[in-house]
């Protein structure tokens, strides 16, 4: 079985064919040196992963063949991440890191003590693409931009429920109340939310303020020790404990 696995946006179909912009065919052609008649494997986040066959190969562009769909489409639980976006590097990994958790969607939210005001979308899609193609997924999360905060609360489904990490360690510990469902986290900025945030927060009914554990933790750890600890809670992690 080929081992190279490729992201594509094109809608994949067996004995379709898709066209290779410069970024991917420098990669399979120039730098991994496949050529035509070589197989590997591709996905799009929407059709499952199929077996492809080079049937054109250029220094700048190229073609896919698709042979065979070897596994279906795969979606993760509705599970979704809000976090306030920190320096460059560490909001990389948050968007790589919820993707191999399993989340649906990543959502950058500005609050009043955010340190970073810009966010580059395109690149924590990125991010998160390559997560999916090396970890084996067959889904890749979407990435909204930004919002403020209270734009976002203004326009929540209730349906959804929002466990809040409230850092002042007066909630309840995530994993006592967690519940299957559609559900979101969100996580503060380093400097945490301000009392008016944290008030308004605490006033929703559909949010829960949650507890993450004893210690204080930075903002992209907390970010996968929430979800880690929803997923092992109510998460499809459930679904793979031996009995």
């Amino acid at each position: 079985m080929a081992k190279i696995r490729l992201y594509l946006e094109a809608s994949l179909s067996e004995g379709g064919e898709a066209a290779l912009e410069r970024d991917p065919a420098n990669y399979l052609f120039n730098v991994m040196r496949l050529d035509v008649g070589d197989r590997l494997l591709a996905f799009n986040g929407r059709d499952g992963e199929w077996l492809a066959e080079v049937a054109a190969a250029g220094k700048r562009v190229g073609t896919l063949r698709l042979l065979e769909r070897i596994r279906p489409p795969d979606l993760p639980l509705d599970l979704w991440l809000l976090f306030a976006p920190l320096k460059k590097a560490r909001t990389d990994f948050i968007a790589e890191k919820a993707c191999e958790l399993g989340c649906r969607r990543v959502r950058p939210v500005f609050t009043r003590f955010t340190n970073s005001e810009r966010v580059n979308v395109e690149r924590l899609r990125a991010h998160a693409v390559e997560a999916a193609e090396q970890c084996g997924f067959v889904f890749v999360p979407e990435v909204d931009p930004p919002m403020n905060l209270d734009a976002v609360l203004d326009g929540w489904k209730p349906a959804r429920r929002l466990y809040f990490c409230d850092e002042t360690r007066e909630a309840r510990l995530l994993t006592e109340v967690a519940s299957p469902g559609s559900a979101a986290i969100l996580i503060g900025p380093e400097g945490g939310f301000s009392p008016e945030e944290a008030a308004r927060l605490r006033s929703l009914d559909f949010v829960t303020p949650v507890a993450l554990g004893p210690r204080v933790l930075r903002a992209d750890t907390a970010a996968v020790a929430a979800l880690t600890l929803w997923q092992a809670t109510v998460g499809d992690w459930r679904d793979h404990v031996p009995e």
